[in-house]
């Protein structure tokens, strides 16, 4: 009898394995694990692919709800039910395409089939929980106390990365990496990578968190030729009720897209300002590469066959930095500023050089222009924030917050011919984080630690679309 709870494990896998046999609306469907990392292949109608994608991930689903659960009224101020009220009085199902409903009503079906019971409103919190609560909240508090301390917008500032193609690349076909910065009790659960072969669009090969039917850090690549990822705009402010959501708008543009030119329409077209992002975008037919820089009143377009162009969360159009943010572009020592001039140096440097090994690593690199010094601060594009004693104040991130770089991806032309990216989850740089330590020495952060564990570095691990 002792040997029984070893063996548990095991039995249940076999169950699982036995009910995916048995159940037609699973046949396609595939799941593994690997280094952090759980990788699902969908496939089929939308119905099914929502069906698929609820069982398979059910108990991650279930754990990151109850999660922000906790979280959100201690980052945003407003819990779960003021969410699902949001979502209600937004009419967000109503300007969900009926494709997207189905998926996210497949998702619940196939979570009930695991015993997990939501309903379609906690899925679609889930999907737009950014532009929620980064975005409408602070316009509520906007519209209820004009020019008070609580309408100053701290958008995310999330995220680092870069596009190249030409004479930047070391075969002249675009590259195209990005890593993850976010609050780690999210960020230890953005560890998907979903391979959707949906009935009508392109084929999508992209990082996500359980339950989301988009990217949401947004590193996509598509078997269109499309290769996605962004940064956010840091202190943005803007939120149109009446527009898309931005979840909808980047899901359909990953699926729908052929061209840049597509992938800026569709963004554009019913812009609700939600998540706005410096979008970087590459078509490997053409090897064109192109930044667009979505507000909420403005956007500009960037192109370039032989360039290069970055991102650390720093708004370039200035109409958009006068109008639409409270970023301070000439601060030197924030984040995103920081973080752009060591971007610039090292683009520099490894102009024509820039690959896969290049690629991984300027992603995981800790060095501060700055300073001249390499250190675990929140001015590196691999930052840490949990090590940082001024916090990020231009995010609303207080001293030594559970914050910074949690994941990574990179991929080539070459690579995404294939629909093939290399990704490594926990931070590039090698660090670990350890919780218990952390809490030791941040008390103030106590009321994470049920949701919020170590985060191992893990090698960088090459993951490819099943065949």
């Amino acid at each position: 009898m002792r040997k029984l709870p070893a063996l548990l494990p095991a039995v249940l896998l076999s169950l699982t394995v036995f009910c995916q046999q048995s159940n037609p609306r699973l046949t396609n469907a595939t799941r593994y694990d690997k280094n952090g990392w759980i990788y699902v292949h969908l496939e089929g109608s939308p119905q099914d692919i929502g069906y698929q994608h609820g069982y398979l991930l059910a108990n991650e689903i279930d754990d990151l709800i109850r999660s922000m659960k906790l979280s959100l009224p201690h980052l945003s101020g407003k819990d779960w039910g003021f969410y699902r009220d949001a979502v209600k009085k937004l009419s967000y199902w109503d300007k969900i395409d009926k494709e997207y409903q189905e998926e996210i009503t497949g998702i619940t079906d196939g979570l009930k089939a695991r015993g997990k019971h939501y309903d379609v409103t906690d899925l679609v919190v889930l999907n737009a929980n950014i532009e929620l609560s980064e975005y409408y909240v602070p316009m509520l508090a906007e519209k209820q106390h004009p020019g008070s301390a609580a309408a100053n917008n701290k958008a995310p500032g999330n995220c680092s990365g870069f596009i190249a193609t030409g004479s930047y690349t070391a075969d002249g076909q675009i590259a195209i990496g990005h890593n993850n910065w976010t609050d780690y009790m999210g960020g230890e659960r953005w560890n998907v990578i979903a391979d959707i072969v949906p009935q009508t669009g392109n084929r999508l090969f992209m990082d996500c968190m359980p339950g989301l039917i988009h990217s949401g850090d947004d590193f996509v690549v598509t078997a269109g030729g499309i290769l996605i990822t962004e940064t956010t705009i840091t202190q943005f402010k803007g939120f149109d009720q009446k527009g898309i959501p931005e979840f909808v708008r980047a899901r359909k543009a990953a699926q729908y897209a052929n061209s840049i030119d597509d992938f800026v329409q569709i963004m554009t077209t019913g812009n609700n300002g939600g998540y706005a992002n410096d979008w970087l975008v590459g078509d490997t037919k053409t090897n064109e590469i192109a930044r667009l820089e979505l507000g909420l009143k403005h956007f500009k377009v960037w192109r370039s066959n032989d360039g290069v162009f970055t991102g650390s969360n720093f708004p370039l159009d200035e109409k958009v930095i006068a109008e639409e943010t409270t970023f301070n572009p000439a601060d030197s020592t924030n984040s995103p500023n920081s973080r752009r001039r060591r971007w610039e140096k090292l683009t520099n440097d490894y102009k024509g050089k820039i690959d896969v090994e290049t690629g991984k690593t300027i992603e995981g690199d800790s060095y501060n222009e700055l300073t001249r010094a390499r250190e675990a601060s929140r001015c590196v594009i691999a930052g840490r924030v949990d090590t940082d004693p001024k916090g990020c104040p231009e995010w609303g991130w207080a001293p030594y917050f559970p914050g910074g770089t949690v994941q990574a991806k990179i991929t080539t032309a070459a690579l995404a011919k294939d629909l093939k990216f290399w990704a490594h989850m926990g931070n590039p740089n090698g660090d670990d984080f350890l919780a218990a330590p952390y809490f030791v020495a941040h008390p103030e952060y106590e009321w994470e630690s049920k949701y919020l564990h170590d985060m191992k570095a893990y090698p960088w691990t090459l993951f490819e679309a099943k065949k």
